[in-house]
């Protein structure tokens, strides 16, 4: 037997006010687990919505994890662009893809600060990602992506938490 998880997106809305309208909806992927889960969420909404989904993966510069990388040598920027570039084209299964409008980018920087330059430039409707749920000492250090765009973009933002179960 094959159980699977079926999501609803209920829309309401009061008499005389207006409905919630998606046209372009942002989705930023680091290609984890997480990334996965918002991913079903981004295509549902899309769906609904008949939204250009937008595909965003931030190449962070590998020095900042030198500390933990010693030893190891490091990818040069072109092999890093050319896996975040077939990852992203390959991100959605052929079913997730079929019908959706797509658009792949690709970008070096700060994730959060480009995930919310992104929005703000595109004028995205809405951001849905992953939420690692990182605590203690991780946290502290590096911060939390999802918060600190929950803080500053332009439009709402949906975090999607991992499953702990």
């Amino acid at each position: 037997m094959i159980a699977r998880r079926v999501f609803c997106l209920p829309v309401f809305a009061r008499p005389g006010s207006a409905m919630i309208v998606l046209k372009h909806v942002l989705l930023p992927v680091d290609f984890s687990d997480n990334s996965l889960r918002a991913t079903e969420y981004a295509v549902l909404f899309c769906r609904k919505f008949a939204a250009t989904l937008h595909l965003v993966h931030v190449i962070e510069d590998p020095t900042v994890y030198l500390p933990v990388l010693e030893g190891y040598s490091l990818p040069s920027h072109a092999q890093l662009e050319t896996y975040a570039q077939d990852r992203l084209e390959n991100w959605l299964s052929p079913e997730q893809s079929d019908g959706l409008t797509l658009e792949h980018q690709w970008m070096h920087g700060n994730p959060a600060a480009r995930i919310v330059e992104y929005a703000r430039d595109c004028r995205l409707d809405m951001i849905v990602m992953g939420a690692h749920g990182r605590g203690g000492a991780t946290h502290l250090l590096m911060g939390n992506t999802a918060e600190k765009v929950v803080r500053k973009a332009p439009c709402p933002v949906l975090t999607v938490n991992p499953e702990t179960f």
